[in-house]
């Protein structure tokens, strides 16, 4: 698995984050999450705290040209400077990604991974997903979610990944003919779910 890069999408409380991390130690290769924001804030002058409000997050002026259809990311002529502060985010994670990619094999989780590195070879594209109960119980048991709350807490979370990811790349979040994978990490467990992205990957490497 010399050249293996591999880019995970994932419902909120699926393990999305958790199999990738694992994925990458398994590995012994580059994980790439959370770690963005503070290397796009680094290359931007931004603070990590401003980025980290955008994470993830598509342009809230344009969320109504979002819902109505009328509005992709891919039209939007404004120069850099004058961008708002998530599509500038978008744009330096975008940047940070690709120089990652070339550099060697790693693990991107989120923030398009599958979209922006749409054109580089050996890439192999995971969707995360799990039944509601072992979300809510993920939710509530590792992030702390109130349970009364879960329920409405990761519909909005799974509503505002799909919009970001669908106002940035013109696709549908979740769609799987955007993936190689997509995998129910509630039938398989975390551990499991690693061991079946490591064979699925090297079948797909050949």
């Amino acid at each position: 698995m010399a050249n293996n890069i591999i880019t995970i999408a994932r419902q909120y409380g699926s393990g999305g984050r958790e199999i990738g991390e694992k994925l990458a130690k398994k590995l012994n290769i580059p994980y790439y999450d959370k770690e963005l924001i503070a290397m796009a804030a680094k290359q931007s002058g931004f603070s990590e705290e401003i980025f980290e409000k955008a994470d993830e997050r598509a342009t809230n002026s344009l969320l109504y040209s979002l819902m109505m259809g009328s509005y992709t990311f891919g039209g939007n002529v404004t120069s850099f400077n004058n961008m708002p502060i998530n599509d500038k985010l978008f744009l330096i994670q975008a940047d940070i990604i690709k120089k990652a990619a070339q550099e060697g094999p790693c693990v991107i989780v989120g923030r398009c991974g599958d979209y922006v590195l749409r054109d580089f070879k050996n890439v192999f594209h995971v969707f995360v997903h799990a039944d509601k109960l072992s979300r809510m119980d993920r939710a509530v048991k590792k992030y702390g979610v109130d349970l009364e709350k879960a329920a409405d807490f990761m519909a909005k979370k799974d509503k505002q990944r799909a919009n970001y990811y669908n106002f940035y790349t013109n696709r549908r979040w979740g769609d799987p003919e955007n993936y190689h994978l997509t995998l129910n990490s509630s039938a398989y467990g975390v551990d499991n779910a690693v061991d079946i992205i490591v064979s699925a990957e090297a079948v797909f490497q050949g």
